[in-house]
């Protein structure tokens, strides 16, 4: 059997750049969420934030095709960036684990032991005549001094407004068209990989064009969610734990979203010039792997998040 030298990249600074573009996209979410509703121009940053990661993207992607087509990418290499891929997808599922399980433990043991419920109930002395309801919209001080939760248009009664029927009733279709959209892009993305693997590169084009549609339509989405919750709603940031879960949650699972909706943007662009065959496609192949998982994210936060 021959050997195959192991081709090792070059040195580059588009891993230090996309660092970077993370930390600009971090400030501009962040600072767009708070000044939601005002004249403030933090949107801006945020737009720089998916210039910069489309520009770096496009460089780094840049790179790795050329390598692919001048060869240097052998069966070991390739059989890598398989492992690469599934580590990755895994170490973000240990990452959104993290903050479901947080919701769970502040959900089930945290709130109601400071309402007095439960063996660690005695933790209530911290807060006297707190009563654990669920979502929790103030802190406990602010409950037991009085302070009442208002929305902008009007004043909410917590307790029957959402907990009867979840954030999902109060926001109406938008939870589920989004759901709509990426249940339906999981499918022609899916449908778009067979038409590859079966060399029909006029269905892979058309199903993957319309799984990059769904995708931007649900960011769109979310969008309007974000305006509904935070002008219509008084659903924000400092909205007791559950606002910071609601955004902590549904704001990283829509980066991963536009992530991946970018990705497979470039797969697009890149079956319109020729680039995959029947047999060697594993760039795209990669990204709906990555999509499949934000569709299924999607369901689990649909279900903890919205409904329950």
């Amino acid at each position: 059997m021959s050997e195959q030298a192991y081709h090792v990249p070059e040195s580059s600074k588009l891993p230090f750049a996309m660092a970077v573009t993370m930390l600009v996209f971090i400030i501009g979410a962040a600072n767009t969420v708070i000044d939601m509703g005002t004249d403030s121009n933090s949107y801006l940053i945020l737009l720089l934030a998916f210039a910069m990661m489309w520009t770096t993207m496009f460089f780094w992607f840049s790179i790795v095709i050329r390598e692919n087509h001048a060869g240097l990418n052998n069966p070991m290499l390739k059989n890598s960036y398989i492992y690469g891929m599934a580590w990755f997808i895994f170490s973000e599922v240990m990452f959104f684990f993290a903050f479901f399980f947080a919701l769970a433990y502040v959900r089930n043991f945290a709130v109601p032991w400071l309402g007095g419920e439960g063996e660690k109930g005695l933790a209530n002395m911290l807060w006297p005549g707190f009563e654990a309801t669920w979502p929790v919209m103030i802190t406990p001080d602010q409950a037991i001094q009085g302070t009442e939760f208002l929305g902008p248009d009007e004043e909410m009664s917590l307790g029957t407004t959402y907990g009867s029927k979840g954030i999902a009733g109060v926001l109406g279709w938008l939870p589920l068209w989004n759901t709509i959209f990426l249940l339906t892009s999981s499918v022609t993305v899916h449908i778009a990989h067979l038409g590859l693997k079966n060399g029909n590169r006029r269905q892979f084009h058309i199903f993957l064009g319309l799984t990059l549609v769904l995708g931007y339509l649900f960011v769109g989405f979310q969008a309007l969610e974000y305006y509904e919750a935070y002008a219509h709603m008084g659903l924000t940031l400092g909205s007791g734990i559950y606002g910071t879960t609601f955004f902590m949650l549904t704001g990283f699972h829509g980066f991963h979203v536009c992530l991946g909706a970018i990705i497979l943007t470039i797969m697009w662009l890149r079956g319109l010039n020729g680039h995959f065959t029947a047999d060697d496609h594993f760039g795209f192949e990669a990204g709906s792997w990555y999509w499949h998982f934000v569709d299924v994210v999607w369901v689990c936060l649909v279900a903890f998040v919205y409904v329950m």
